[in-house]
């Protein structure tokens, strides 16, 4: 055999090199080629044939063979192997094979992690090898290189030590040549070929050295030596001895390896295709950055990353957000500029860096100068001013101390808002507020994370950044109309934002880095405390600002609301004036609101209408009075309509509270004949009703005491009407209301136009304290009432009434419902109201007399 078959041999197919010992080292190419070269003389018998003689060459195999058992390797006869050998019975077996025949059997292990096998450890089937050439390497291991002759079978091992010897018979390949051994041989032939076509890294030889094996069995052991099978197919070809069922094994086995080298070599070419134009970009890119770098031209990403190491160092950041950037830096520099990944690094680094982790305003704690303030820019609020006082008194004392939450719970128009920005500039801070009204999405509190793409931090980071300092004033608005919904509760994660013990390791989803914001003044606002969830609230103080009375109307709208409508309709050089009636009209007559929204809005529409008029060149007045107001505004939009209400027994006039501050409601009650029913009508929820319900229950069980006759209460359904059907209502502090209008319409007696109640009532009679009693003061005040009945256990809180109220109302505490009867009714019954009052006796007659005359004219008639 030619030196080149011995290369084809161990190069073709990635032939395995190891078994005895798997992981001792092999040997180096240039060693194996030393081999080969003083081998060559010997390997002629490769093929089978003298090369001289052309005649086959016969061997003398003992009976009696030494066995050397190898792991996860089979060895063909025709095949030259390296092979190392470690175990110390195979060092043993070598060195007594090598001093003597050199012949020595090879089979392989069933189990390789069998380290001294027996025969049921072995296949009995294996290969006749001559040992061609030995070497000692470095490690104490031996590499030998072997000829396979013949196949032998195990009968029986005579020895186990040193080493295996077995009783072995040989057996050579016996075949006839006929047509089908021809065609297999052939198909072999083609199969092989196309296998070395697709196969990389075999020698340009192997075609021919392939097509040089003349014998149908030694061209199957080639193939099967070097085709990638796993060992028990291969040692399943070893011991098939006939010639036509191992070809045919061979050509499965090689249409197999075809197929899956034809499918691969196709999923290349498809890769290869898509990455071409990717790798030529590359190329040419690193070939432009090569001629920059030769020109003196920097690299754009280079100065990309060495611009945000500076911003990294100049943010002084803490040491583990900065140690998080760095790391994000680094990244960015082995990340290709054409990479989506490169883009989203930089908009990460730059939010680090703009963030203010160091940057804080100095507070103004002077408490004279932050009460000139918060009087300057709000009128009245006394409680609300003197809470951010001790909050600045506190803060003076204590600076490193944690302040609370504060929560301004109000009807609309207050001045929470404008309340929060003098808050910030009396603190000489920075104010931005952030509304949550409406949100529902939990990631605009705590951001997205980055592997979203376009995800960006949420609007808690995203408003400080814009502060640019780290202890804002931060306004959190409407919290009580945050939503929630599958995405998430927006409410829950606002928890660990308004927890002082918590915020201070704020961790936003994009930064995925803590974030300190127990330096930031966090005010929420809201209209309906009801709708903050329980454990959010918890975390806040609440302070309830009440609506303004006339008084602090008109003293607003001349001192703030009207001189900014002159200037922003333009009216300033005009030196227009309201007159203190005009102010009261548009109060009274065009608004009907706890707040002055709606006064500033429609002091503006006055404004503009005279801009309209300077703009034409008109003459217009620049003295305002009630005539002008009407004018402009036109037909008036709320008239009392108290005393028409309140003409006729059955209807009251009551008290109610609502989100944007409080309301008089009128309860109308009607009797008609029926069987003692009620009917409650008004859009009243269950707790009104049940109010309704405990009313008439207290009339019907002491109708007497009351002066009701209790056979018309039988006789007649009892309808209770609260007018404006379209509003939602509910609550129980309209019991005395609907039992006031009951009695007053079973008694004929009205209840006076000028008294107003609430109250929640008991079966016993008893009148229960409510909530709301200054918003409720406010409405009845803004409605022209004089006086109002309110439960004994709310006298304590009329001290949060404006003093300007209580002057000029009369508040009756009452402790039973009689008290309420006596406060509000009529003494006596008016007898054009009341169809329920009695007859005299001359009216009986005369009805008598004429239901008499009438009867004997019908009796005539028959």
């Amino acid at each position: 055999m030619s030196r080149y078959d011995a290369q084809h041999e161990r190069t073709f197919f990635a032939l395995p090199d190891t078994d005895a010992e798997p992981d001792a080292p092999d040997l180096t190419e240039d060693a194996i080629d030393e081999i080969v070269n003083e081998l060559e003389p010997t390997m002629t018998s490769l093929l089978g044939r003298d090369e001289e003689n052309e005649k086959p060459i016969s061997r003398e195999i003992p009976d009696t063979l030494p066995v050397l058992a190898v792991k996860d390797t089979v060895v063909f006869p025709g095949t030259i192997v390296p092979l190392t050998v470690g175990r110390e019975k195979s060092k043993q077996l070598v060195e007594a094979v090598y001093s003597g025949s050199k012949i020595l059997g090879i089979t392989a292990q069933r189990m390789s992690n069998v380290e001294d096998p027996g025969l049921e450890d072995l296949y009995r089937v294996g290969t006749v090898v001559t040992i061609l050439k030995r070497l000692d390497l470095q490690d104490g291991n031996q590499s030998i290189i072997v000829h396979g002759l013949t196949r032998f079978g195990i009968e029986e091992l005579l020895q186990t030590d040193p080493y295996l010897v077995a009783n072995a018979h040989t057996r050579e390949d016996q075949y006839e040549e006929t047509t089908e051994i021809d065609a297999l041989v052939e198909t072999a032939r083609r199969l092989a070929r196309r296998v070395i076509e697709l196969t990389p890294g075999v020698p340009e030889e192997a075609p021919t050295i392939m097509e040089n094996i003349e014998k149908p069995g030694a061209l199957a052991d080639f193939l099967a030596a070097n085709l990638s099978m796993d060992l028990v197919n291969k040692q399943e070809i070893l011991e098939t001895f006939d010639i036509g069922s191992r070809l045919r094994k061979i050509n499965r086995a090689l249409a197999t390896q075809l197929e899956i080298l034809e499918l691969s070599n196709k999923i290349h070419n498809q890769v290869k295709s898509e990455i071409d134009k990717t790798q030529r970009e590359y190329y040419l890119h690193e070939q432009l950055q090569a001629i920059q770098k030769e020109l003196g031209i920097t690299d754009g990403r280079d100065n990309e990353a060495e611009r945000l190491r500076e911003a990294i160092a100049a943010a002084k950041m803490p040491e583990l957000v900065e140690k998080e950037a760095l790391r994000e830096l680094e990244r960015l520099q082995r990340t290709p500029q054409g990479s989506p990944d490169y883009s989203g690094i930089i908009d990460y680094l730059e939010w680090m860096c703009e963030l203010p982790w160091s940057k804080s305003t100095r507070d103004k704690l002077d408490i004279d100068r932050a009460r000139e303030i918060l009087d300057e820019d709000h009128y009245g609020l006394d409680k609300i001013k003197r809470r951010i006082l001790e909050f600045l008194a506190v803060r003076k004392l204590n600076p490193k101390g944690k302040g609370t939450i504060l929560c301004f719970s109000g009807p609309p128009g207050v001045g929470k808002t404008s309340l929060g920005r003098s808050i910030a500039r009396a603190l000489g801070r920075n104010f931005i507020r952030m509304s949550v009204g409406g949100v529902r999405d939990e990631a605009d509190i705590r951001g997205h994370r980055r592997t979203y793409i376009g995800s960006i931090p949420g609007r808690v980071i995203q408003e400080i950044r814009k502060a640019g300092s780290n202890n804002p004033v931060l306004m959190l608005d409407e919290v009580d109309k945050i939503g929630s919904d599958f995405r998430g509760d927006p409410a829950s994660a606002l928890l660990e934002v308004l927890d002082p013990a918590q915020n201070n390791t704020f961790q936003d989803h994009y930064l995925g880095v803590p974030f300190d914001l127990s330096n930031v003044m966090f005010i929420c606002t809201a209209n309906y405390m009801d709708r903050v969830p329980h454990a959010l609230r918890d975390r806040m103080e609440v302070i309830e600002l009440a609506g303004y009375t006339l008084h602090d109307k008109s003293y607003i709208a001349k001192r703030y609301l009207i001189p900014r409508r002159i200037e922003a309709s333009g009216l300033k050089k005009q030196k227009i004036t309201f007159t203190d009636d005009a102010i009261e009209r548009i109060i009274e007559s065009y608004t009907s609101e706890a707040g002055v929204r709606n006064l500033e809005r429609e002091i503006g529409s006055v404004c503009r209408a005279l801009a309209a008029q300077v703009a034409e060149k008109k003459k217009i007045k620049k003295t305002i009075t009630p005539k002008i107001v009407e004018d402009i505004l036109g037909p008036i939009k709320y008239e009392p309509e108290l005393a028409l209400r309140t003409s006729s027994p059955g209807v009251v006039t009551g008290l109610a509270w609502t989100p944007f501050g409080g309301e008089i409601l009128f309860v109308e009650a009607s009797a008609m004949p029926g069987r003692g029913n009620i009917q409650l009508t008004g859009q009243l929820g269950d707790v009104m009703r049940e109010s309704a319900m405990a009313a008439m229950s207290v009339v019907r069980s002491r109708a007497a005491d009351f002066g009701v006759d209790a056979k018309k209460l039988a006789e007649r359904d009892v309808h209770i009407h609260v007018p404006a059907g379209a509003i939602p209502k509910d609550g129980p502090s309209a019991g005395v209301a609907m039992f006031t209008a009951i009695v007053s319409l079973f008694t004929g007696r009205a209840c006076r136009s000028d008294v107003g109640m609430t109250g929640e009532i008991t079966l016993r009679g008893l009148v229960l304290p409510i909530g709301g009693l200054k918003e409720k003061a406010l409405a009845a005040h803004r409605a022209g009432i004089k006086t109002v009945v309110i439960p004994a256990r709310n006298e304590r809180h009329l001290v949060e009434v404006p003093e300007e109220i209580r002057n000029k109302i009369k508040f009756v505490p009452v402790q039973r419902v009689e008290e309420v009867l006596a406060a509000a009714l009529e003494k006596t019954a008016k007898p054009v109201s009341s169809p329920y009052k009695k007859k005299t006796k001359s009216q009986t007659k005369k009805k008598a007399r004429k239901t008499k005359s009438k009867r004997r004219k019908n009796s005539k008639t028959r």
